[in-house]
């Protein structure tokens, strides 16, 4: 059986895990380490933000839905965010698998299917957080301006451009990746016309997945510090902790993994040992970075005293016991009041 990763899709950078053609002068590069350890650690890890991801982003996703009556701009930007990461995790189990078994079962159309499903999950979960982050800055900042425009209407706008852009974005792992058949098995891989599309994939990760939100997010939140806390509001230093773990998170999460790809797309590994060394780098950065879709709920929707609320109220009609009795949501409720002080930590703590 052909190195299972070598023909994983290079949109996933699965590709290059493990490197047949790889030589160091005249002697190929050992790569059974790196199988073994990847048919272990990938499958694993991928179960496991599988099942954590539509556990939280599944729950998101009901609330609201019960909810949607009372839907504003966040709540959708919220859904949407979820929706993005449950069409994300759903691709992982295919890659699972295809990590065991070291071939694609799974014929030409899921292949194909699966690869924009990754990308435009990818994709489309970056945007709605800097989307996020744009109007918490507009509301905090000038509020008076744009209250007007945070309609239903505008919102509904607002994610389709968002889903229509990570679409496009999304055809080229669409139209370059595809089944062939290897002497050794089936293989799902991506096979750009030349380089300047695996440039384009490089890229659109460093720059859309994670240069331009790491931007947006500290221009923005910089201002908004600054602001939250000349404020009389019991909650702003809960918010501004909340605003700098949303960016500490994004950046730890991601930049390890875009670093990897692009060191490898430069081709600076000179022996053996180094490339190895940056192929596991990837392997493991590569899930770190994937598990963020875990953490959105968390950072974006639970801590909000409002949306723990609903949660509650939902699992409790659900017939829990093991939920808060009334008398502690009716804590929740007041506290909820006293909290209107400030529309700006209200925008927040939701």
């Amino acid at each position: 059986m052909a190195d299972y990763a070598e023909n994983f899709s290079q949109e996933y950078n699965y590709s290059d895990y493990y490197d047949k053609d790889n030589t160091n002068n005249n002697s190929p590069c050992s790569t059974t380490a790196l199988r073994d350890f990847g048919k272990v650690f990938l499958p694993t890890f991928y179960s496991l933000v599988f099942v954590l991801g539509v556990i939280g982003n599944g729950l998101v996703v009901c609330v609201l839905v019960k909810h949607r009556h009372k839907t504003n701009l966040t709540d959708m930007c919220l859904f949407n965010l979820a929706v993005s990461d449950l069409v994300f995790v759903f691709t992982l189990p295919f890659y699972s698998h295809y990590s065991v078994v070291g071939e694609w079962p799974f014929g030409d159309f899921l292949c194909r299917f699966a690869s924009g499903s990754h990308t435009t999950g990818f994709l489309s979960s970056i945007f709605f957080m800097v989307v996020m982050t744009l109007d918490r800055y507009m509301v905090i900042m000038h509020a008076h301006k744009v209250a007007q425009y945070r309609t239903f209407r505008a919102g509904i706008a607002l994610t389709a451009f968002v889903w229509t852009m990570s679409l496009c974005f999304s055809l080229p792992a669409v139209f370059f990746t595809k089944v062939t058949n290897e002497s050794t098995g089936v293989a799902c891989s991506y096979e750009p016309e030349n380089d300047a599309w695996r440039l384009h994939d490089i890229l659109m990760k460093n720059v859309l997945g994670l240069g331009i939100p790491l931007l947006v997010m500290i221009v923005c939140y910089s201002r908004i510090i600054p602001i939250l806390l000349n404020m009389r509001s019991t909650k702003k230093h809960r918010v501004v902790k909340l605003i700098i773990s949303i960016v500490i998170a994004f950046f730890m999460f991601w930049a390890p993994y875009n670093i990897s790809i692009l060191l490898e797309f430069l081709n600076l590994s000179t022996n053996c040992n180094s490339h190895q060394s940056l192929k596991l780098s990837i392997i493991v950065t590569e899930t770190i970075a994937y598990s963020h879709c875990c953490l959105n709920p968390i950072i974006y929707a639970f801590v909000g005293q409002k949306f723990m609320r609903r949660v509650l109220q939902m699992l409790k009609k659900c017939g829990s016991g093991f939920l808060p009795s009334t008398r502690e949501n009716s804590s929740h409720r007041k506290s909820s009041v006293r909290s209107r002080s400030s529309d700006a930590t209200t925008n927040f703590i939701m």
